[in-house]
C-alpha cells in the first residue's frame, strides 16, 4: 500500500518498472491515466507553463491570420489530477437560431 503512493521517479518505483516484462509495461501503458495521479508543485507549474505557451502560440497565430481566414481552435489545457475536463459549449441549432431571430424581431407577440 505504501509503495503505491511513492512518486513515479523514486528509486523503488524505477526498480519495479525495470523488473517488468515488455508485456507488463505495454499493459500498464494502455491502462495508465496520468491525469489521475498526484502531481507535485513542480509538475503543476510545468503544466501551467505548457498551457500558457500554447495560448501565446494560439494568439500569435490568430494575430497573424487574415480576418477572413479560418482561425484554429483554442488550445485545450493539460488535464490536471482532480480537475474535470471542461464542459462542451452548447451549440445553437438552426431551429433554435430561427426561434431566437424571430424573438429578437418581435415574432413572439
Amino acid at each position: 500500500m505504501l509503495i503505491q503512493h511513492l512518486p513515479p521517479e523514486s528509486a523503488t518505483m524505477t526498480a519495479l518498472r525495470n523488473a517488468m516484462s515488455d508485456k507488463e509495461l505495454a499493459e500498464q501503458a494502455e491502462q495508465g491515466e496520468p491525469e489521475k495521479a498526484r502531481w507535485s508543485q513542480l509538475e503543476q507549474l510545468t503544466a501551467l507553463n505548457a498551457d500558457l505557451l500554447k495560448q501565446v502560440i494560439f494568439v500569435l497565430i490568430c494575430a497573424n491570420t487574415e480576418s477572413k481566414s479560418k482561425r484554429p481552435k483554442p488550445p485545450e489545457p493539460i488535464a490536471r489530477p482532480g480537475a474535470k475536463p471542461p464542459k462542451p459549449k452548447a451549440q445553437l441549432s438552426e431551429n433554435s437560431a430561427n426561434v431566437l431571430f424571430d424573438l429578437i424581431n418581435g415574432g413572439a407577440a
